[in-house]
């Protein structure tokens, strides 16, 4: 049994500089590799001073979250891969009870640690808190964070299957990712690791988050939450995914709905005076028709492969929040 944690890196020597001693000194049994996607700065410059023993896998272009490690896993002989960003700060032991479980769970697709802020440990982070879900209507959300409430991690998340695990710091097993395609190049970054676990699950896998496993997560470190390209991403990918993993039956409907609720948040983001963001969610949708009707390969899983349609929460995660006034996840009736 053999695991690789990976490190993709675009120009993030501070990071790679302030995390990167943290993730060698809490991480054993594992070969510790970054993969370097194009930077412009002088991270390979500091790998190759200040951390000797990192492997570096280097190329001279940006190919964005999915293509760097599509990139980079294709080179790399393990069981397991850990996906892990540069921002991520392990806590002692992290590594253990992942593989334990991937161990004694032969279907186990993929799994995260528990994702706790960096800047206050005893909540848990944004970018993918204690697993996540999605609604009907194809918004993502997570244990212990709902839109931007984060709830304080008291223990009341146990070790659970989800429907997708955090890219920031994601374990798979490697055969799995491998037999779905790996990640969609095609969405570049944000809410690719949600394809990859759909198609995992539609392939038979299962998804984890394994709360003994703990890391702590600085986020927004490439991208802040205000970029409107950021935003661009997140409303075409999510149309993209949709699209690519519902069930034919449900395909229409959904992605119509959804395309009403992405119009009424362009209207809030207009009516907050956030042009931009207006702007990226019309982009997002002129970048999905492109999607749609001039890519041939879609990069979806092989009917050969298809053996279920994962269900996830039934209703809608904006009711719930807004309209109900439910701000954490077990008051959700799924």
């Amino acid at each position: 049994m053999s695991v690789a944690v990976v490190i993709l890196n675009y120009n993030g020597r501070k990071f790679l500089a302030d995390f990167l001693p943290i993730v060698l000194e809490n991480t054993q049994d594992a070969a510790i590799y970054v993969a370097d996607n194009g930077s412009s700065d002088d991270s390979l410059t500091l790998l190759a001073s200040d951390f000797p023993s990192v492997s570096v896998i280097a190329w001279s272009e940006n190919l964005g979250y999915a293509g760097g490690y599509n990139y980079a896993l294709a080179q790399i002989n393990a069981d397991y891969f850990v996906l892990m960003n540069s921002d991520i700060a392990p806590r002692k032991d992290w590594l253990p009870p992942l593989v334990r479980y991937f161990e004694s769970n032969p279907q186990l697709g993929a799994a995260q640690p528990f994702l706790l802020d960096y800047h206050q440990p005893d909540f848990f982070e944004y970018a993918g808190a204690a697993g996540g879900f999605w609604d009907a209507y194809g918004y993502p959300f997570c244990r212990g964070r709902l839109f931007d409430t984060l709830e304080k991690n008291e223990g009341q998340y146990t070790t659970s299957t989800v429907n997708w695990a955090t890219g920031a710091c994601l374990m798979v097993r490697a055969e799995a990712y491998k037999q779905v395609g790996g990640l969609d190049a095609y969405l570049f970054a944000h809410m690719e690791e949600i394809d990859l676990c759909w198609r995992m699950q539609r392939a038979g896998y299962t998804i984890a988050a394994v709360a003994e496993s703990e890391v702590l997560h600085v986020g927004g470190g490439t991208l802040n939450k205000e970029n409107p390209f950021k935003t661009y991403l997140n409303f075409r990918n999510n149309l993209i995914l949709l699209y690519k993993n519902l069930e034919p039956s449900q395909r229409f409907l959904t992605l119509f709905m959804r395309m009403i609720l992405d119009g009424v948040a362009g209207i809030k983001f207009l009516s907050e005076g956030k042009i931009s963001s207006f702007t990226a969610i019309l982009k997002a949708h002129y970048g999905f028709y492109v999607y749609l009707f001039t890519l041939k390969d879609k990069h979806n899983l092989p009917a050969n492969l298809q053996k279920m349609w994962p269900q996830s929460f039934k209703g809608s995660i904006l009711k719930a929040y807004f309209l109900q006034d439910k701000k954490k996840f077990n008051q959700l009736n799924f």
